[in-house]
């Protein structure tokens, strides 16, 4: 079989929600001719999380362009890291985590985002993590938290669907990165609520990635599909 010029793209979506807000992002990268894919990101630990996308991303005939919204950048950063096909790493608003770091720790430096204070623990063992509880998103402070810039109708919508990270996953430290040897690019939400932007601007200049700026929420992409294909169009493009 023949290997596409044209690199696949594998879109990896992070806590609190699916692969299903990657519609708009789809529609633009397919309509410009790109193979996209967009699988379920298990959110029970990083390491089951990074074996599951490394699997897929592996099986794939030819070159991929990774792309990680939030806790899913911590994901490709780790799957990516023995991965020859993978060209490039996209993070949008996302976790370029560093051997021996957790999505948490990466954080503490800076100033609290919202999340940290409207987010909740189940009551209940996450289940399929390797320990400790689920974490949600509060109805009530969900859209200024995560999806400012989207429609209120489609925030609800988004809160009713969320899927819960375990705990666990946001305190687990990364065993690998891939962004040390591969080309990265970073897309800061400006107006992100759930990391802080002086936290993505960090990351961001560590990984020495292709930063440019959004003026959106941690969800950008969603309210904002064509700016954010076009990013990703520019990775494909130098991958």
């Amino acid at each position: 079989m023949s290997q596409p010029t044209s690199p696949t793209v594998v879109l990896v979506h992070g806590a609190f929600a699916d692969a299903s807000g990657f519609g708009g992002v789809i529609r633009e990268l397919r309509t410009a001719g790109h193979t996209v894919i967009a699988p379920p990101n298990p959110l029970r630990s990083l390491a089951f999380d990074a074996a599951s996308v490394a699997s897929l991303v592996a099986a794939i005939d030819g070159p991929v362009v990774l792309v990680g919204h939030s806790y899913g950048g911590a994901v490709i950063t780790q799957a990516s890291a023995g991965l020859d096909n993978v060209t490039g790493l996209v993070y949008l608003a996302a976790f370029g985590l560093d051997n021996g770091e957790s999505c948490a720790g990466v954080q503490q430096p800076f100033p609290p985002s919202l999340l940290a204070s409207t987010s909740r623990p189940t009551a209940y063992d996450a289940p399929g993590a390797p320990s400790g509880p689920d974490l949600y998103i509060e109805r009530d402070r969900f859209r200024e938290t995560f999806c400012a810039d989207v429609p209120v109708d489609v925030a609800d919508i988004m809160f009713a669907t969320q899927r819960p990270l375990s705990l666990a996953a946001l305190t687990e430290n990364a065993t690998a990165a891939g962004w040390k040897t591969k080309p990265s690019w970073y897309l800061v939400s400006e107006h992100d609520n759930a990391i802080p932007p002086e936290a993505e601007r960090f990351m961001a200049q560590r990984m020495g990635a292709d930063t440019k700026s959004i003026d959106g929420s941690h969800t950008a992409f969603i309210a904002q599909p064509v700016a954010v294909a076009s990013f990703i169009t520019e990775a494909i493009n130098k991958s």
